[in-house]
């Protein structure tokens, strides 16, 4: 039931459906709250943490998927090629943890900690701590590591934090929706939000000379028992089935179509927890899935299943800015 409401939920934002007329008062109240909070920060009335090392911010200004946790791995790829020993924070979003901030590693378990932060884990060889108040996380980060630069994997209105550069992450594909906040639409910030942060990155194509561009690459899929590896278009033609428990699942099912793959799509919400049922579809058709519904699924998976690593490829120019504003805000 829950899991219906949420996809109607978001097909009113997204196709502007009469939702957007009959909840308009609570989205002009939940603006006049964020303008109020963001206030209160900027005024010193509620306090804003400074860490001793530089923080790179990299969020969203809408409720779901955009591409945040590629772009930070990334992000973290290239600050270590530039000599940096960056440390990743993130909310632990999903986790159920009794005590927080975690310290976070491979073996983490997904349902503790959040099943991003263990994918992260299990590719970025850099520290990592999760937690609802993003500057405990980052204590945790500094204490038990010798990080000099900590990349928050969300957290863009997360304004306790003090941060040197902001990165927004827009999806290309649905951009703002219907352009309201919520409850109304998707928006969790105003789109004027976008004018105050440091660098505008689009998962797809830009569409305005503000932005820059980024595309997601994935070629190569693992089976996640035998973790034997196949070029994805090795499936070409093949009947599948294909599952997402991620922000936007069909930004992953259309990339499986556009390699010429045939699916039975099964959509999940968003960190959705699986049991074995949910991905055992009773026949022997390949099953596909994304490297973060993986981590979850790796004990009760069959040699049938398979996932998609994915890696964020942002344009040569934004590495070029990126790098110009860490020069500039960070080294000094």
């Amino acid at each position: 039931m829950k899991q219906n409401f949420s996809r109607w939920l978001e097909d009113a934002w997204y196709k502007e459906m009469y939702i957007s007329s009959t909840l308009m008062p609570l989205s002009m109240l939940y603006d006049d709250v964020i303008r109020f909070r963001r206030f209160l920060y900027k005024k010193g009335i509620y306090k804003t943490t400074k860490l001793p090392v530089p923080v790179i911010i990299v969020g969203n200004i809408t409720v779901g998927g955009t591409g945040k946790t590629p772009l930070t791995l990334w992000i973290a790829k290239v600050l270590k090629e530039e000599g940096f020993k960056p440390g990743i924070i993130s909310r632990g979003y999903g986790g159920n943890a009794e005590n927080w901030p975690q310290w976070v590693d491979e073996n983490s378990q997904p349902d503790l900690v959040g099943d991003e932060a263990v994918l992260m884990a299990k590719k970025a060889d850099c520290p990592i701590a999760v937690g609802p108040e993003r500057v405990k996380a980052a204590q945790l980060l500094l204490d038990k590591s010798d990080c000099d630069v900590v990349i928050s994997d969300d957290g863009l209105q997360h304004y306790a934090l003090e941060r040197d550069i902001e990165i927004a992450v827009i999806d290309g594909e649905r951009r703002f929706g219907n352009g309201y906040t919520l409850p109304c639409g998707p928006l969790r910030e105003q789109i004027s939000r976008l004018q105050h942060v440091d660098l505008v990155i689009v998962n797809g194509v830009a569409e305005e000379d503000s932005e820059f561009s980024m595309a997601m690459e994935g070629n190569v899929v693992i089976n996640l028992v035998t973790q034997e590896e196949k070029l994805l278009n090795e499936f070409y033609k093949i009947s599948c089935h294909a599952l997402a428990g991620i922000g936007n699942p069909k930004r992953f099912f259309s990339l499986l179509e556009r390699k010429g793959i045939n699916i039975e799509s099964h959509p999940f919400q968003d960190h959705y927890q699986f049991i074995e049922k949910d991905i055992d579809f009773e026949d022997d058709k390949p099953v596909l899935m994304t490297e973060k519904d993986a981590v979850k699924c790796s004990g009760f998976a069959k040699e049938k299943h398979w996932y998609l690593p994915i890696e964020a490829q942002p344009q040569q120019q934004f590495k070029d800015k990126l790098l110009t504003l860490i020069k500039e805000k960070i080294r000094g």
